[in-house]
């Protein structure tokens, strides 16, 4: 049975449509666009009956203050199947606006895009964003894609590796800052989860710092050899001990590029799937309040079945769940993996102390060129104590991280 409202809402005559931050919409799209169904506060909102919605194509409550690089990402990254979170102005029929942050999730032929109202402090200065980018395409011309790449190239100078990244954080950012504007309590997995990826954002400016002080270590053997070429006949201690640390080093050299450097690296990859985690689980969240949204309406969805549409926006829940916990148990096997690599290095580095040890003893032993040998030791020290103190740290971020998805 379908219950038609017959309400009449009082909606202002300029400025801002009536769109509460308790409420969530939806609407199902096929893969062209053209609206197959939503729910009653999307149809309220846009203050269109539901004959000029379904059928119709999703852009007609597109509002012209949105530039259009914005959708050129959009459908860019959609139509390669992936999901997006993006801020969009929207358009009502009765010429009122109203911002949202969408979260599209490609489902069965087509996209579901489902909404929240925008409140954060982001959000703010993603409409200034919007506005410059709206005034380049309009005074310059210059075409969507040009106007998609002065988004990334924005997003780059703010410090996100890529929109994904972006996206991700808006959204945590938005569903912290409606709890707090609706007075309900933090969800506790969007708080642990923006925890884990500081954790993770913090292990990747120590890998940065690593590779810049094993770069710098690598000069000292070269040094060691050169010195004992002028103090002592070839074959003495320092000249065999500088070959045992160059072979030493070169080992842990060849070992720390396969597993430290590189995008495909433990180091890179943990960073990357907490984010996937975060953004997931706050899609699953806004997809849950969508389906509790659709409950307490019991309304009329035009030629839509409303059961049909709760079954659908059930699996897609179910799915985002898997995602997020196949994500959560990559970034452990990831978390785990750094944990054990730090202990290799660790055992890397007493072979490296071993040797240095030796070389002080030459140090003392020598009265020619002692100094400039206890110098480079000096420097041995210093590298080594550096590497160490960051190795530490690192081992530790990881196993926090563990923790926290425990």
């Amino acid at each position: 049975m379908s219950f038609v409202d017959r309400r009449v809402e009082t909606r202002p005559t300029s400025g801002e449509a009536p769109f509460g931050l308790n409420e969530v919409f939806f609407s199902r799209t096929d893969s062209r666009g053209v609206i197959q169904a939503g729910n009653y506060v999307f149809r309220r909102v846009g203050a269109y009956a539901w004959e000029e919605l379904v059928g119709a194509p999703h852009k007609v409550i597109r509002h012209p203050d949105m530039p259009k690089g914005v959708f050129s990402l959009f459908w860019d990254t959609i139509q390669r199947g992936e999901s997006i979170g993006a801020y969009v102005k929207n358009k009502a029929k009765d010429g009122l606006y109203y911002w949202v942050f969408a979260v599209v999730v490609p489902c069965q032929d087509g996209y579901l895009s489902a909404r929240i109202k925008p409140s954060s402090k982001l959000f703010d200065e993603v409409r200034g964003l919007y506005s410059k980018m709206l005034k380049r395409e309009k005074d310059e011309g210059i075409k969507p894609e040009e106007s998609a790449q002065y988004l990334l190239d924005w997003l780059k100078s703010q410090g996100y590796e890529d929109y994904h990244q972006f996206a991700a954080h808006a959204l945590s950012q938005e569903l912290i800052a409606r709890d707090k504007g609706l007075g309900n309590q933090q969800h506790a997995r969007i708080l642990e989860l923006t925890s884990m990826l500081q954790d993770a954002e913090t292990l990747a400016e120590e890998t940065a710092g690593l590779i810049t002080d094993f770069d710098a270590m690598h000069t000292i053997p070269h040094n060691l050899r050169v010195l004992a070429s002028r103090i002592e006949p070839s074959g003495g201690p320092v000249t065999v001990l500088s070959q045992n640390y160059g072979a030493m080093s070169r080992q842990m050299s060849d070992w720390f590029g396969a597993h430290v450097m590189g995008e495909n690296s433990n180091f890179a990859k943990i960073k990357s799937s907490v984010n996937d985690s975060l953004f997931v689980e706050g899609m699953a969240r806004v997809l849950i309040e969508c389906d509790n949204q659709l409950q307490r309406e019991r309304r009329d969805l035009g030629h839509s079945d409303m059961e049909e549409e709760r079954e659908i926006l059930s699996e897609l829940v179910k799915e985002q769940v898997k995602r997020s916990e196949d994500g959560m148990k990559e970034v452990d096997e990831e978390a785990a993996r750094i944990t054990a690599a730090c202990q290799i290095m660790h055992r890397h580095f007493l072979g490296l102390s071993s040797t240095r040890v030796l070389l002080k003893i030459e140090s003392a032993r020598l009265t020619d060129s002692g100094e400039t040998l206890a110098d480079i030791i000096d420097q041995l020290g210093g590298f080594q104590e550096r590497i160490s103190r960051r190795l530490d740290r690192i081992g530790k971020l990881s196993e926090d991280i563990r923790m926290l998805e425990q």
